[in-house]
């Protein structure tokens, strides 16, 4: 049931150009809430974002914050993507203002069953096959969270037991104080150590997807990922495991279209899950025959002049782009594999990407940035790299290079934001700049 929030005075820290802070803020307006919004982003830098939200009465303090926003409120909710040191939100806790996220509150204020999967990679591919499968026994089930779609959008949707598929970011786990009814981590590779610093601290992070579960309550892990698999001796909850030396043999898994040992990883997790909520073999096999993939992961975008083009805008690790090298060059023997990679760096180490690039021959087209310089340090040696300034520079760089056969990914392994609104607008440069070439 969802709480009233009727004349409340709710202070959203974080807007954000993702969609979620646009979410958050419609879902307050149309409960009648009185709705402030702080971003340290200009007008200017939010436009798409206010646009959005026009039609709704809304009080703006963007550029900055204001001290008083944060002590004369009901409710603050923050964005995940705000550090919980934000000396603002020590502000608010000294006068004792209650802090939540979009997610955190869901949580509190629903009565679905929840199922939540994190992870550095896959998170995406395995929630929406969950919710893919899903939705052929239950109708009554949706899909929500690090994915664009606030969670507090469905609350009065949603009914006692209708399943729930949230894809939790380490941000998003921070603020938790409740676990999912069924719990999913598919790997943990370094990620965000320019946020947490170590990677103990980011491992913690993950953690919390299960800290507060219950005897009744499930929890999925990867058997073949050292770090994960050693969280079955830290939860309360029943422990079930996925893993590519222990495939299905009662499922015939052949007709899924998604190539490469990762994506296959993220199905037999959503297939964990799914069995643990009774679906049939036969209906799982029915479900993994039509999925299609997700947006922005290794997806098809055209082919031109005998070069295809695939948009992986999402991979902003290096393991992310060595499975994205691996997966191409399985499906596709004879070409040569094009990157188009870089962007800011998030304190990750490129050695073992380095180490795919020399061994598979991959031509590299490298964007601006921090990230970018650190991957040309570890290619120091290496003759097939070309710098651009731009998506468009990149794209036409990478169609002058490729021949017929050839392979061209957009793979960034770094952050987006000094050239880009967000990740999503650096896939849709991309796929803008495919589309023109002739």
């Amino acid at each position: 049931m969802t709480p009233s929030f009727k004349g409340k005075k709710v202070l959203i820290m974080g807007l954000g150009l993702h969609g979620g802070g646009v979410s958050v803020a419609k879902f307050f307006c149309m409960q009648k809430a009185d709705v402030t919004v702080t971003d340290l982003k200009t007008e200017e830098q939010l436009a798409e974002s206010i646009e959005k939200l026009k039609k709704y009465k809304i009080k703006y303090t963007l550029g900055r914050h204001k001290e008083a926003d944060f002590i004369s409120t009901d409710l603050i909710i923050k964005n995940p993507d705000v550090p919980a040191t934000s000396p603002y939100l020590e502000i608010a806790r000294k006068h004792n203002m209650p802090i939540e996220t979009d997610i955190s509150l869901f949580l509190k204020s629903s009565e679905a069953f929840i199922i939540g999967i994190t992870g550095t990679k896959g998170k995406s591919t395995t929630s929406s096959l969950i919710y893919h499968l899903l939705k052929l026994k239950y109708k009554n089930t949706f899909l929500a969270g690090n994915i664009g779609l606030s969670p507090l959008e469905l609350l009065s949707k949603i009914k006692k037991n209708d399943k729930v598929v949230l894809e939790f970011s380490s941000f998003g786990l921070e603020d938790l104080k409740q676990s999912p009814n069924i719990a999913v981590v598919t790997n943990i590779f370094p990620d965000h150590l320019n946020r947490y610093g170590t990677m103990e601290e980011y491992v913690d992070s993950k953690k919390i997807i299960f800290k507060y579960q219950t005897a009744k309550d499930y929890l999925i892990l990867n058997e073949d990922d050292v770090i994960v698999r050693q969280f079955a001796h830290e939860t309360k909850g029943n422990v079930s495991y996925f893993s590519l030396n222990k495939k299905p043999d009662k499922i015939n898994t052949k007709e899924f279209k998604l190539s490469g040992k990762n994506n296959f990883s993220n199905l037999l997790a959503a297939i964990e899950v799914v069995k643990i909520l009774g679906l049939s073999d036969k209906l799982i096999e029915k479900g993994i025959k039509i999925f299609e993939g997700v947006h922005s992961r290794q997806e098809f975008i055209k082919e031109v002049k005998g070069v295809k083009y695939f948009n992986d805008t999402t991979a902003t690790i290096p393991e992310a782009v060595i499975s994205a090298i691996d997966s191409l060059s399985e499906k596709f023997h004879s070409g040569q594999i094009f990157l188009i990679c870089g962007g800011v760096y998030k304190g990750v180490d490129y050695t073992n990407m380095a180490k795919k690039i020399y061994e598979r021959q991959v031509g590299v087209i490298l964007l601006p940035g921090s990230g970018s310089d650190k991957i040309k340090e570890k290619l120091l040696e290496y003759k097939a790299i070309k710098e651009v300034n731009s998506m468009d520079s990149a794209v036409k760089k990478a169609s002058e290079w490729a021949k017929p056969g050839d392979i061209v990914i957009l793979s960034p392994a770094a952050s987006s934001f000094n050239l880009f609104k967000n990740e999503f607008d650096r896939g849709e440069q991309f796929v803008k700049a495919v589309k023109n070439l002739r």
